[in-house]
């Protein structure tokens, strides 16, 4: 029986929570969309974690909750012990949610009075400290997020970000205390919590941190945050006698077939793996702006890719940098243009896989909950990790065996294209 329910709110998000969870010794299954019981033939994917990937975060507050405390009904009819909602390392949001307005929904489902939000990943260089996220050295308001087509973030503050989504109020755990342990954590928690606080921001500066406040949480019936808090909570299950040690959490079965890679983000980290493939793979930058129609873009990508896939990977990407963003934007309306771009590197997916392609990789969130759908994806079973946060999975319910690889668009090396496959041949 699954020991720890999660809820992700988009699907590059789930991939990175469930790579966490499996590096860290929990063999983890990803269910795409809110969970059709009848589809598990009335029984939970054999795990110690399931990770259900919503298309939540930029949905309207309302779709997201009810999405969510679905999926959260599915989980504890499943057996899971403690839930988990997993949101973006940059706390990707609006001034309207969805993160406060799920978390609090959440809560009030499990009965519970209080719970942590916490999205510092040292590893991928987030970074909580005195309340305030920095990606890198630079406050989340200057590190490029706050050009974000659809959630851009300008306040670093955690703090007035979540009381703006929240009638609850948000207290601070703050670096002094976290840098103690856990017992000073929860101490601290605790406190917050008897003093009304509905949230606690908990600062987190590397691994030690993210492990400690996984320690002091044990009890908690909702943890939320990114991915690097979880990092913690399989030792707790372990300490408690309900987690067995596993030889290998990851193992995935070999696939064969061409390969190809589809970039819809437009983080300055995927800009960055475009211009490195550019050089070593075939690559074909699409237009939006010259070509407005979802399916004449997917019929041209398809065009050019024909004769040219096989083993080694093509790269079709959609990303472009801000000035083009607001162009294409500023012509079509945000919510439009974002919605041209997902159908089209949809199209352009199940047109890959009718022409054999096995090993696919997709950057960015919404491109991959788009990709996914369409592919009919029921479930993905994680494996080894390509990048901090960005496994290989095996996807199931798709038709043919296939590797599917779904990247956040900030996460991951400039070689990352490239590196993704060479696991593979060496893997």
């Amino acid at each position: 029986m699954p020991l720890l329910g999660c809820i992700a709110d988009d699907f590059t998000g789930a991939t990175d929570l469930a790579s966490m969870l499996v590096r860290n010794g929990m063999r983890t299954v990803q269910v795409i969309g809110v969970p059709d019981g009848a589809a598990w033939g009335g029984t939970a994917p054999d795990a110690d974690a399931i990770v259900v990937a919503l298309k939540s975060r930029t949905a309207p507050a309302g779709e997201a909750v009810r999405l969510s405390l679905v999926a959260l009904a599915w989980l504890r009819a499943a057996g899971c012990r403690q839930f988990f909602f997993k949101y973006c390392s940059t706390f990707d949001s609006t001034e309207a949610g969805n993160i406060g307005p799920v978390a609090d929904a959440l809560l009030a489902a499990l009965g519970g009075g209080f719970a942590l939000a916490c999205p510092a990943f040292p590893a991928n260089a987030r970074s909580v400290y005195q309340g305030h996220l920095f990606v890198g050295g630079a406050l989340l308001s200057e590190s490029g997020m706050e050009h974000h087509p659809l959630t851009p973030m300008t306040d670093p503050n955690l703090v007035r970000v979540l009381s703006r989504q929240t009638d609850g109020t948000v207290g601070l755990v703050p670096y002094a205390v976290v840098d103690q342990g856990a017992e000073a954590i929860r101490r601290a928690m605790t406190g917050l919590a008897e003093q009304g606080r509905r949230y606690a921001i908990v600062d987190a500066v590397d691994d030690r941190h993210l492990q400690a406040i996984g320690a002091a949480a044990a009890g908690h019936a909702l943890i939320t945050g990114g991915s690097g808090v979880a990092m913690g909570l399989a030792e707790n299950f372990r300490r408690s006698g309900l987690l067995a040690m596993q030889d290998d959490p990851g193992a995935l079965p070999g696939v064969a077939g061409a390969a190809a890679v589809l970039a819809g983000s437009c983080s300055r980290a995927t800009l960055l793996q475009i211009g490195t493939a550019r050089s070593h793979l075939p690559t074909l930058d699409l237009d939006p702006l010259a070509v407005a129609d979802a399916g004449s873009l997917a019929a041209q990508a398809l065009d050019w890719a024909d004769g040219k896939l096989g083993p080694a990977p093509v790269v079709i990407a959609a990303s472009a940098p801000p000035d083009k963003v607001a162009a294409l934007q500023g012509r079509f309306g945000r919510e439009a243009a974002g919605l041209l771009v997902e159908q089209a590197l949809a199209a352009i997916a199940e047109g890959l896989v009718a022409r054999g392609v096995r090993r696919l990789v997709v950057a960015g969130g919404e491109t991959s909950g788009a990709v996914v759908s369409r592919l009919g994806v029921r479930s993905l079973r994680i494996g080894a990790e390509i990048d901090t946060g960005v496994p290989w999975t095996y996807a199931e319910g798709s038709g043919a065996p296939m590797l599917l690889a779904l990247k956040s668009g900030n996460f991951g090396g400039r070689d990352f294209f490239l590196k993704a496959f060479d696991a593979l041949a060496h893997g």
